[in-house]
């Protein structure tokens, strides 16, 4: 369980995950070695996940995202499992979800322009196994992306 030192530490560090122990502590309001002995066991214990770069794929080249909404032919009893397995695959899949309901899953792709996001349609994803339907979204902003939460 998270008490309130915790939750500071981690308020200032998810805005800031490459301060330094003492800078962070300093910001959070206590010793160098409490922070450290903190998140380490906030690391153990699978509360802080990971430390990771985010790049903006835009930057990349890739200026268009599309969501895929699909819908698994569920009588095959390995549906999802081989489906995600080759999902993965693809590397221009960045993200997977899984839902409850009439939706399956949910694909995030990227493409550098329509024509190569078409080529990726037609060669990657609509080979997939066990696809019964799907229904493609394309994304025109994204206003909130964050994962900062309320701490």
């Amino acid at each position: 369980m998270l008490d309130d030192t915790d939750r500071r530490i981690l308020r200032h560090y998810q805005h800031a995950p490459t301060l330094g122990a003492s800078d962070l502590a300093e910001r959070a309001g206590v010793t160098s070695a409490t922070c450290a002995r903190r998140l380490e066991r906030m690391q153990q214990e699978g509360v802080i996940r990971a430390n990771r770069a985010v790049i903006d794929w835009r930057a990349l080249g890739y200026e268009v995202e599309v969501s895929l909404r699909i819908t698994l032919d569920k009588t095959q009893p390995r549906a999802f499992d081989e489906f995600i397995d080759a999902a993965r695959d693809v590397p221009e899949v960045i993200e997977i979800q899984t839902f409850l309901g009439r939706v399956d899953l949910r694909l995030s792709v990227i493409a550098r322009d329509m024509a190569h996001y078409q080529q990726l349609y037609r060669s990657a994803i609509l080979t997939l196994p066990h696809i019964a339907d799907i229904e493609a979204l394309m994304h025109v902003a994204r206003i909130k992306s964050d994962e900062v939460l309320p701490l």
